[in-house]
């Protein structure tokens, strides 16, 4: 009889549960997986190295493409390690504002990884429940940028401008007038008031998503038990985020080394207890709470204090249109500032920021020039993806999914 050996098998790179170009190599005993090799570098787009050639306002737009489903946030670590080497002051009112950002898009990450990791474990309904609440996040991005994903809405020194007075109506050919008016109904008022509906609407949406999958059987028998992670072993893998949280270890750079206006917010970190798959879903579930509750708090205050979104220091930041019309220094500043761009002091800096996925970090070098002289990017989801050998090794190739889902993976910062 012949003897049954080990085979190897190529997941992906185009397989749909692998996330991006992923290219994993499993060795398997039967369906258990014994090695996972994960091969990366089919997406290679050399941010790093374009940033060297572009002036420092030119890399922004970059950062939207690494984690591309938590644009804001990437910006806003860029621009926090900018603003180091320049040691300009970004007025209050802009950082409440990249603040409520960061959690809009903290939520965006989230819903995105909650409908992709349901739908890789068997529930395609959670992935069109977690789509409809992403539409409203994305009309928010829409209304400050006139993007829906690649805002380049965070700058040195600030946010590019302040927020819309009036939300941009919904029209469709293919709905009633009486269900076109009922969406526009929140559309009615300014952003913020776009913002603070969505945030009354969010917790039952939450609700909605923990009555799918929490206490579903199907939904804890792929999770609970799945990729095991210790604190200790959290800890020493270098993990960040809600992989590091679902061990047991209360590590959030909000809290621990706060940034803009953290320090001013009321908020929770959420841990887990057995560091399992389940346990981190629990953990971003609650996030999205937590998350809700900064938002309302960042409206709040912006509705009572009106103000400047950018720094005025004009070799940083365009002046008003309105001066440019009028005013020829204003006109030269303008040229000079999107042609050449603005010099930063020698020096280097690091600024990281608490991604949806962990720790995202910009280290900058200037040599005094107008771009960049190095670059490096420490992504949270290069590091997991290190891990994922030892969280598949042992459990089922389904679990592999499973596996990869929990990592919450997004190939542009893995290959960038």
């Amino acid at each position: 009889m012949a003897e049954i050996k080990n085979y190897t098998l190529n997941f992906g790179p185009q397989h749909p549960a692998a996330h991006g170009v992923l290219r994993l190599v499993l060795e398997l005993d039967g369906e258990v997986v014994q090695r996972a090799d994960p091969h990366i570098g089919l997406l290679h787009r050399a941010t790093e190295k374009l940033a060297e050639h572009k002036t420092f306002l030119q890399t922004l737009p970059y950062m939207d493409r690494l984690d591309y489903v938590s644009m804001m946030c990437n910006e806003h670590a860029y621009c926090l390690s900018v603003e180091k080497l320049l040691g300009i002051e970004v007025p209050i009112r802009a950082q409440y504002i990249r603040v409520m950002f960061s959690e809009i898009t903290r939520i965006l990450n989230h819903l995105m990884w909650l409908g992709s990791h349901g739908n890789d474990c068997g529930s395609s309904t959670i992935l069109m429940y977690t789509f409809r609440e992403r539409e409203d996040l994305f009309d928010m991005y829409e209304a400050v940028s006139g993007a829906r994903m690649h805002a380049a809405y965070f700058r040195p020194g600030g946010v590019y401008r302040d927020l819309p007075d009036s939300m941009p109506q919904f029209e469709s050919k293919l709905r009633s007038s009486g269900s076109v008016d009922k969406i526009n109904q929140a559309r009615r008022g300014s952003l913020l008031d776009f913002i603070e509906d969505f945030t009354n609407r969010f917790p039952k949406c939450v609700d909605e998503y923990e009555t799918l999958l929490t206490e579903n059987r199907i939904w804890k028998q792929r999770t609970v038990g799945i990729g095991v992670l210790s604190p200790e072993r959290a800890i020493n893998l270098g993990m960040t985020g809600p992989m590091l949280r679902g061990s047991g270890i209360a590590w959030d750079l909000r809290k621990t080394q706060p940034y803009e206006v953290y320090d001013r917010m009321d908020f929770d970190i959420p841990v887990g207890v057995t560091g399992d798959t389940y346990d981190r879903y629990l953990v971003r579930m609650k996030e999205m709470r937590e998350s809700n509750r900064i938002i309302k708090q960042c409206v709040d205050w912006l509705r009572a204090n009106p103000g400047p979104v950018i720094t005025d220091n004009r070799k940083v930041a365009p002046p008003p249109r309105a001066n440019m019309k009028s005013g020829m220094e204003d006109l030269i500043h303008h040229f000079k500032l999107f042609t050449e761009g603005f010099h930063v002091p020698e020096g280097e800096a690091y600024a990281a920021v608490e991604h949806p996925k962990g720790e995202f970090g910009i280290y900058l070098i200037s040599d005094g020039a107008n771009k960049p002289y190095r670059m490096k990017i420490r992504p949270p989801g290069f590091v997991h993806l290190a891990a994922l050998d030892e969280l598949a090794t042992g459990h089922m190739l389904a679990d592999a999914v499973a596996v990869i889902g929990t990592l919450d993976i997004v190939f542009g910062e893995i290959d960038r």
